[in-house]
């Protein structure tokens, strides 16, 4: 909105020019998400408190987080809010890909809303039936990749491999049940990593500073070019959208952070996992994305290789899962396997990002 007010003051105040700037509005973005989780942060709490949103605890897990039953949830409401309002003021508002992110995140944060309400009005941890929410999660993924797949072009379908320059594969039609099950896989990839407190929020604010920096390379065709990779006309506003969420995540850990105050609840996970493949399906990083959340991988990788070992052997390979919760069993603090897969987002997202250059 600010930058449609003041481009065409332009010509009368020229200082009014760093409003066309991605850097100028993302780093502003950025500091409005995060001031609004902390000016309505503690107010959120509160009403959460008062209407006993509580978050249920699993029985199966670790004893100690029995004591976190009643902790309000659905704090993903708070970072979904503020990084809308922020968008509208700093955003480029004529630019498709930025609405497009941002039903990303309202329709899974839609989907994850009705889990979470459904959990705090049962009282346990049993929230929408597996298969509706699977069936929410593929309603909402086909119809972005439908739109991205009928209003893209030729490249739109070609899959970029990492590490090599010229090494690109056109998958034609079947491009769109891979990028649905992409974007379904990531919000519930992101959704099992929510366990301990601040331990989702350390690894987005990771994914997302590398998804900004990357939206910004390939929305500039000199960069892009140098570095093998795909232009993207008006990928760079992403950039505004990646630090205006990177803001509101580090304005929620303010209050996440153990002992937490809130937690993100599904209406977060989901609706952040869904919005991050969907930018890598916009950037065509479809592949790229799994280094990029390698933590993330790990976890629904593990979950995935529990159920099976179980059903198949009647044993477990993990002593609970997601993974996090198996080195808790193991007897690690809750603080130092958080801040040791923080240690580990940070380095899927070095060697992310240093596939760009060696490509």
């Amino acid at each position: 909105m600010f930058q449609e007010i003041f481009e065409p003051l332009v010509g009368h105040f020229t200082p009014l020019n760093v409003f066309r700037y991605i850097t100028f509005r993302g780093a502003y973005a950025a500091v409005t998400t995060l001031l609004i989780c902390f000016l309505f942060g503690g107010k959120v709490i509160a009403a959460l408190k008062k209407l006993k949103v509580g978050q249920p605890v699993r029985d199966d897990g670790p004893a100690t987080h029995l004591s976190k039953s009643g902790t309000p949830t659905m704090g993903g409401l708070l970072v979904i809010g503020a990084v809308f309002v922020s968008m509208l003021l700093w955003g480029d508002l004529r630019n498709h890909l930025v609405w497009l992110i941002l039903f990303s995140l309202v329709a899974f944060g839609a989907v994850g809303f009705m889990d979470d309400y459904l959990k705090v009005k049962r009282r346990n941890s049993d929230g929408l039936p597996a298969v509706a929410k699977l069936v929410g999660q593929f309603a909402v993924a086909i119809a972005i990749v439908l739109y991205i797949y009928f209003t893209g072009n030729d490249e739109t379908t070609r899959l970029h491999i990492p590490l090599f320059r010229n090494l690109i594969i056109d998958m034609g039609i079947l491009w769109i049940p891979f990028a649905v099950l992409l974007v379904v896989g990531a919000s519930n990839a992101v959704n099992f990593s929510d366990g301990l407190d601040g331990l989702l929020s350390g690894l987005l604010i990771m994914v997302f500073i590398t998804l900004a920096i990357i939206s910004y390379l390939s929305g500039r065709f000199d960069f892009s070019e140098y570095l093998g990779m795909p232009f993207i006309a008006g990928a760079g506003e992403l950039t505004v959208l990646c630090l205006a969420v990177l803001g509101a995540l580090v304005g929620f850990l303010w209050y996440n952070s153990h002992p937490a105050e809130i937690f993100m609840g599904d209406v977060g996970s989901l609706s952040m996992g869904g919005t991050i493949a969907v930018i890598a399906l916009v950037l065509r990083k479809e592949l790229l994305i799994f280094v990029i959340g390698g933590v993330f991988v790990l976890e629904i990788m593990s979950v995935i290789i529990q159920v099976a070992s179980f059903k198949l052997r009647r044993k477990r390979v993990f002593l609970c899962s997601p993974l996090h919760h198996h080195f808790e069993m193991r007897g690690w603090a809750e603080s130092k396997v958080v801040i040791r897969f923080w240690i580990l987002g940070g380095l899927f997202s070095i060697i992310a990002l240093s596939i760009l250059t060696i490509q």
